[in-house]
This record gives C-alpha cells, structure tokens and sequence, in this order.
C-alpha cells in the first residue's frame, strides 16, 4: 500500500486507502481490517478508523455487523443508472470540448491515448491512462458544474470493480473509439463529438456487463 507523507495521520490513512481501492489492491467486498492497514502503514489504528468512516460517508465503505467496513458493491440497478449517468454527462463533456478546446488540449488527448494503446501488457496502468483521457476531457469543457457532476461519479466508478482493459483488443477498440472522440473535437464539430462520446459509453456498459455476467 502507497504511503502518503504531509496532512494529519486520518488524512494519510484516508489518502493511502483510496489510493490502494484505486490501484486495485482492494476490490468491491473486500474487507478493511483496521489492525491490517494500521500496520501496513505503521499507524495506530485511531487513524484508521477515522479514514474507515470518512470511506463510509463517501459511500465507498459500508460496516456491516459482525464483519466491520467492507468496500461496497453495486447492485446491477446502481450500475445500469451510472452508466446512464456517464453517457449524458460524456455526451455533454464531449460536445462542450468541440467548442472550448485547444489545440494543445487536442495534442494532450492524442498524447494519453497514445500511451494506452503502448500499455497492452499492463491493463492496470492502461485503466489509469484510460481515467487521465476522460479527466482531462472533462476539464476541457470550461464548465465547472459538469466538472462538480463528473467528481460526484468517481466514488462510484471505484466500485465497478477490475477494469475491462484486459486485452489487447479490448484496448485497441477503446483507442479507437477515443481517437473519433478526439478528431471531432479537432474538427469543433460539437454533434459528432457528443454522438461519438456516447457510442464510447455505450461499447463498454455492454462490455461491463458481459464481464458481470462472467
């Protein structure tokens, strides 16, 4: 687990759990043992009982009795409403960037998504690169407020659990899909991007599921 130097030992405790979630070392029901982390971070436990239930009050840690704080899963309703949640947001996102971005905006998404097609053996920096592209789309919209909906998403796309990036065709359609993405956004054609953004989201929801489904 990433240790964190600077801030209180709660916010050290609280910035290396999500870090770990977010690195895949904790998945969807995996139990968060206090005495575990506290070692693993050479904290007492006080501190990580207080990162435990800041987890909780952001929805990504549920206690439940006689097991303590495990990392929640979402119900096949709750992944349904946030893939539909992220295809109007993306839609938007998209159709924003064709009118606000820059060229060296443009130049960073090629960059990102450059660096996700050379990530083929690595699925787990792939999904980081894959979660920078659509980060930085998102700040290319100028629109705070769509900025504040997508951050207000990223608690819960922590707990869809491993990425879909697994395979080599798997990445190349991603990028694929990404470079559509980013030539209409070169091209300012608002409509194009938007439509190519959703048709994105649409590819890995059904994705998703299939990986759900086993």
């Amino acid at each position: 687990m990433e240790e964190f130097s600077g801030g209180s030992q709660g916010e050290l405790a609280y910035a290396a759990v999500l870090s770990a979630i977010k690195n895949g070392q904790y998945g969807p029901g995996d139990r968060l043992r206090e005495v575990d982390i506290a070692e693993k971070l050479s904290l007492s436990r006080t501190p990580i009982r207080e990162a435990l239930r800041r987890l909780e009050a952001d929805g990504i840690v549920e206690h439940r009795p006689r097991i303590g704080a495990v990392i929640r899963q979402l119900s096949h309703a709750e992944i349904v409403e946030l893939y539909e949640m992220r295809m109007v947001l993306e839609r938007t996102a998209a159709e924003m960037a064709a009118k606000h971005a820059t060229e060296a905006e443009a130049d960073e998404l090629d960059s990102i998504n450059a660096e996700i097609a050379d990530s083929i053996s690595d699925s787990a920096k792939a999904a980081a690169l894959n979660q920078n592209f659509h980060k930085c789309l998102y700040r290319m919209t100028r629109n705070r407020f769509l900025l504040e909906s997508a951050r207000a998403l990223n608690n819960a796309l922590l707990l869809l659990g491993p990425t879909t990036l697994a395979d080599e065709a798997r990445i190349d359609l991603v990028c694929r899909q990404h470079q559509g993405i980013i030539d209409a956004i070169r091209a300012r054609d608002e409509e194009e991007a938007g439509a190519a953004a959703e048709a994105h989201l649409q590819v890995s929801f059904r994705h998703r599921l299939s990986v759900l489904r086993g």
